[in-house]
């Protein structure tokens, strides 16, 4: 038999597994009832925690993170990426949110063309967050990595923070050209301003207001400007424009935190890599397979 010539005092600390009980708070000299009550109240409050850090974990592992996979074997380098993003984002010229990486191997006639497509990573520890310090570069809902305009003093130290060349600083005024009131054959033609104010445009002919709902239709001189994932297109429940006119379906886009969605699928069936991986930012943007355009001679083999 166990002697209970001890008084459990309902001193506790929590930590995540539940209710600790400090060693200190045995003291001699007391009854069986007493203890059991304070071990019944430990219990109680064990249980309490657990269910209150249980719940925080589930509220923690629900969050959306948005995240995207673009497959290069489906990827064919026909760039209809940057156009659509170009076009949906009131990008300037000059510009690009979304971009690619090109280069050729070997020697003719055993040559072969590398395409990798990119745009912003939104780093799980993006350094252009880290680095920017008025808070413009910051978390948006669904962990997009998002920039505010009005917060921006153009220090650009998101430019520099960066590894991937992201962030783009407005140096002039954007768009330039379709600013411009001269026409190419003057009494002929029409100026790149008066095609604007003829389509009612907003100094573009082609500007895109949806964009508001998230994020500057039209980013100032004296800024940065970068990819947000359309989020005013997934804040509607669409896809990122860069994934819906892509022609051959090699983008794909979800929740990471959703072990259902199309992109957990993919990247446990294919092994994954990350642009920069050994630098710890942890990108949310995942490349599978590769485009292979090597070939050989049909055969059988010999015995």
């Amino acid at each position: 038999m166990i002697c209970m010539n001890f008084i459990l005092e309902p001193n506790w600390s929590f930590k995540k597994g539940g209710a600790v009980l400090k060693e200190k708070t045995l003291e001699k000299n007391g009854s069986r009832r007493t203890f059991l009550k304070g071990a019944l109240v430990a219990v109680a409050a064990t249980g309490i925690a657990s269910t209150v850090f249980s719940s925080k974990e589930k509220e923690t592992k629900s969050k959306v993170r948005w995240g995207m996979i673009i497959d290069l074997q489906r990827c064919t380098g026909c760039g209809a990426c940057i156009i659509a993003c170009k076009n949906e984002n009131n990008v300037p010229d000059g510009f690009v949110w979304a971009s690619k990486m090109n280069r050729t191997v070997g020697k003719f006639p055993n040559v072969r063309y590398e395409y990798i497509s990119t745009l912003c990573n939104h780093c799980e520890k993006a350094p252009c967050i880290k680095g920017c310090p008025s808070q413009a570069m910051h978390k948006g809902a669904g962990d997009i990595t998002m920039h505010d305009h009005t917060k921006c003093i153009g220090c650009r130290y998101c430019v520099i923070s960066c590894p991937y060349n992201v962030p783009t600083p407005n140096d002039r005024k954007p768009h330039k050209s379709w600013r411009d009131n001269k026409s190419l054959i003057s009494g002929v033609t029409s100026s790149p301003a008066e095609v604007t104010r003829k389509v009612k445009g907003n100094v573009i002919p082609y500007y895109n207001s949806a964009i508001e709902k998230t994020y500057a239709g039209i980013r100032p001189k004296g800024v940065v400007e970068k990819c947000h994932f359309c989020s005013h297109r997934v804040k509607e429940g669409e896809l990122p424009y860069c994934v819906e006119s892509c022609p051959s379906s090699a983008r794909i886009f979800g929740d990471l935190n959703d072990p259902n969605s199309n992109v957990n699928q993919i990247l446990g069936k294919y092994r994954s890599w990350r642009l920069k991986e050994h630098l710890g930012t942890e990108p949310k943007v995942f490349y599978v397979r590769s485009f292979n355009a090597g070939n050989y001679k049909k055969t059988m083999g010999s015995v």
